[in-house]
């Protein structure tokens, strides 16, 4: 089969089309025909040698797919080929992958393979951020950084549905419309405002309640400074660099609080895992959330892709196709 393989960390120019043998199916997996594979920033730290799993090369990257089960381990109940899955992943960006029995997601005829393939990242975690890591309600102001990205319009559509007041950051004015589009109230560009200022001035002085933060070094500062009393900032990425130390004795101020967030940790709780999938697809059948794809690419064109992310051009969900 085909897959993209990389033999050395480094930048995206690593990676590289090539014959792999066909994954052999194990106890515990089952073996997925890869239609769709999401494109996330983690794997472009697993590329660096910088993610929290260390790849062992030579290694394939891809976190996430949807596609049809072709076979099932021999331990493996409920699941059966045949199927149309979205799944937790490993490896994805090839034309066939296996996927822990507990990390797949049957996906309704109604959803496109695109969209299943966007899902399980991007939506469940903005569902958690907002409704497992707060408990997200009417009268509670969000502030989302890169709300045109994959998980920043989910969370804008997600907040937005449980009552919120949306505030998302982007770095042009192309990316405020796709974000007003999607629902936020307001939408800052921070690449010509301070959004902390900003901020404050859309709350009259009362800042966010939560305040949803991927990129890191660039926002947390001025993120914590706008944040209400009893207000959470939430780090669930790094993408502009891990955050300078700080002195927590900042937050007795406002009885304020920082956490951190990482989707892997929900997957020991099934019944919350399968809690933001039901609820999460609710919400895509009742049109109050819609998977945003931005851009597909063949996968012979992994470099192009993942170099047009982090261009930072993109915004929605960017996948491969096999």
């Amino acid at each position: 089969m085909k897959a993209i393989v990389f033999d050395k960390t480094g930048d995206s120019s690593v990676l590289h089309l090539q014959d792999v043998p066909k994954p052999e199916i194990r106890p515990g997996l089952v073996l997925m025909k890869v239609h769709a594979a999401g494109i996330n920033f983690a794997d472009t730290l697993f590329i660096r040698g910088e993610y929290m799993i260390k790849p062992s090369l030579p290694e394939t990257p891809g976190l996430e797919a949807a596609g049809v089960i072709e076979e099932v381990g021999p331990d493996v109940k409920g699941l059966r080929p045949g199927m149309r899955v979205a799944g937790f992943a490993r490896k994805s960006y090839a034309e066939y992958c296996l996927v822990p029995a507990a990390g797949v997601i049957p996906i309704p005829d109604d959803v496109s393979f695109e969209h299943g393939a966007a899902f399980p990242i991007q939506v469940l975690t903005a569902w958690h951020l907002l409704h497992t890591a707060y408990h997200t309600g009417p009268g509670t102001t969000v502030v989302i950084h890169s709300a045109a990205g994959g998980v920043g319009l989910a969370a804008i559509q997600i907040a937005k549905a449980a009552g919120a007041r949306v505030i998302g950051t982007v770095s042009s004015n192309d990316k405020a419309a796709i974000a007003k589009q999607y629902g936020a109230d307001e939408v800052i560009n921070y690449a010509t405002h301070d959004f902390g200022a900003e901020t404050m001035k859309l709350t009259d002085g009362k800042g966010a309640n939560l305040i949803l933060d991927a990129v890191g070094k660039p926002t947390f500062e001025k993120g914590l400074g706008c944040l209400a009393t009893f207000g959470q900032l939430i780090l669930y990425g790094r993408s502009g660099g891990s955050p300078d130390p700080f002195d927590p004795r900042r937050l007795f101020e406002k009885s304020a609080r920082v956490g951190a967030f990482g989707l892997p940790t929900v997957f020991q709780f099934a019944e919350l895992m399968r809690a933001g999938i039901e609820k999460s697809f609710g919400l895509m059948r009742e049109g109050k959330l819609k998977v945003v794809i931005g851009k597909t690419f063949p996968l012979a064109q992994a470099v192009e892709a993942h170099r047009f992310m982090e261009s930072r051009a993109s915004v929605g969900k960017l996948l491969l196709i096999p």
